[in-house]
């Protein structure tokens, strides 16, 4: 069949597309910047209507709708990305006369959150139209050979420096399915009687506790047994406040709710993919067993945390600095340079101690972090070599206040080469 695949740039958008291929279908993915023969434009925050859509269903056979968002961030917002835009694409492939719909949605309950309830209401809007169209409902998607999102944060918590963090004590249900596993399911409902017009919870065969879930990734990444922490549940609750005032990642209430409220899914969930998908999912310790874990695994799951934490880090370092540049007396300014006119020297703290503050707090809001990242590198150069040419005798301050910006400096380079492109 001739597929288009949208949301191909996501997760387990991937996975699909990988397993489509491999089942002999030619897949064409929607993206908003095209590069590729295959590849054709669409953005989900602004092709609303079927009339957006029907050109771009010419010669389609199926449409897999993998698009999904965690968070709302500016145009891209709960009811365009996930109701909106579907809504459109699913009446324009019942107007093309398109042979099968696969819409990939969400383990949970409206109560849970925006994120879930959005996606329910295009899968209700789906089983009004006239087509064979098939809803899965994939919960915790994990991959050996990858992660993002959720799946990411759990993998760093897992490799955490000697402990885990237990939010009441770890007993949370969950029934983790391999994102390669979702995409046999999508292939089978291309091409499954029994899958017409079903509702099919994508699960895991095993329940195990949230606990267990980090022991075996622990495991997996060949680290020691980690001491367990219980956390309080006002930790629990500031932590999911910065993290949905400071981030744009899966530290978020929704997260949260999906995992004390154990959407695991019906009893039954495993048999009704026996009897409608005929397939069998793996465990999870098949699945790590059958992908050994690698180097830039363990890599990847470290730097998920200590990135952030060097954001911070760099951020109140800036704020810091900045605060003594503003507060430090005109007179003791006028002493650290000996020689330099006091207007100058004291102008100069002051309007960097202004910029300092400013970049340590857009850096601490994640505003367009590349940039604030060049900018405090190329200030922090600045300053490093103006003090250094101008008043060398900082070189040989006893603390070495001058020689540690050599560390920072490659320290941030550091983190803004690892940081991902927009």
């Amino acid at each position: 069949m001739r597929v288009l695949l949208i949301g191909a740039h996501g997760f387990i958008a991937s996975y699909v597309a990988t397993a489509l291929r491999a089942a002999g279908h030619v897949v064409i993915v929607g993206v908003r910047k095209p590069k590729g023969e295959d590849e054709i434009a669409c953005d989900l925050a602004h092709d609303i209507r079927p009339a957006d859509w029907m050109p771009r269903l010419e010669h389609i056979e199926a449409v897999v709708n993998c698009a999904g968002i965690l968070r709302e961030v500016g145009a891209q917002t709960f009811a365009t990305i996930h109701v909106d835009a579907p809504i459109a694409l699913f009446r324009a492939c019942a107007q093309a006369r398109v042979r099968k719909v696969v819409q990939i949605s969400a383990l949970g309950e409206a109560e849970d959150g925006e994120f879930i309830a959005s996606k329910h209401r295009a899968d209700a809007e789906l089983a009004k139209l006239d087509i064979d169209w098939t809803v899965l409902r994939p919960g915790l998607v994990y991959s050996a050979s990858g992660a993002y999102g959720g799946t990411s944060l759990l993998r760093a918590l897992a490799v955490l420096p000697g402990f885990f963090f237990l939010p009441q004590q770890g007993a949370q249900k969950m029934r983790p399915v391999a994102a390669e596993d979702v995409g046999n399911a999508v292939v089978a409902a291309l091409g499954a009687e029994t899958a017409t017009r079903q509702v099919i919870e994508v699960t895991g065969p095993q329940t195990m506790h949230y606990v267990e879930y980090l022991r075996a990734w622990r495991m997996w990444f060949g680290l020691p047994p980690a001491f367990e922490l219980h956390m309080p549940q006002v930790f629990v609750d500031a932590t999911i406040a910065l993290g949905e005032r400071l981030t744009s990642g899966p530290v978020c209430r929704v997260i949260w709710n999906l995992l004390r409220h154990e959407r695991i899914g019906a009893a039954d969930a495993s048999a009704r993919i026996a009897a409608t998908l005929r397939i069998a999912p793996r465990s999870l310790a098949d699945a790590l067993r059958e992908r050994p874990c690698r180097d830039e695994d363990r890599q990847a799951a470290k730097l998920y945390t200590l990135l952030p934490l060097m954001r911070a880090a760099f951020a109140l370092l800036w704020i810091a600095s900045g605060l003594v540049g503003l507060l430090t007396p005109a007179e003791q300014v006028a002493t650290s340079v000996p020689g330099w006119p006091l207007p100058f020297a004291t102008t100069l703290a002051r309007c960097t101690g202004v910029a300092d503050i400013a970049m340590g707090a857009l850096l601490l809001l994640s505003v367009r972090l590349r940039f604030i990242e060049g900018l405090m590198l190329a200030m922090l150069v600045a300053y490093t070599a103006g003090i250094g040419l101008f008043a060398p005798q900082h070189w040989l301050d006893p603390f070495g206040g001058l020689l540690k910006n050599l560390v920072l400096i490659v320290a941030l380079a550091g983190l803004l080469a690892l940081e991902k492109r927009p």
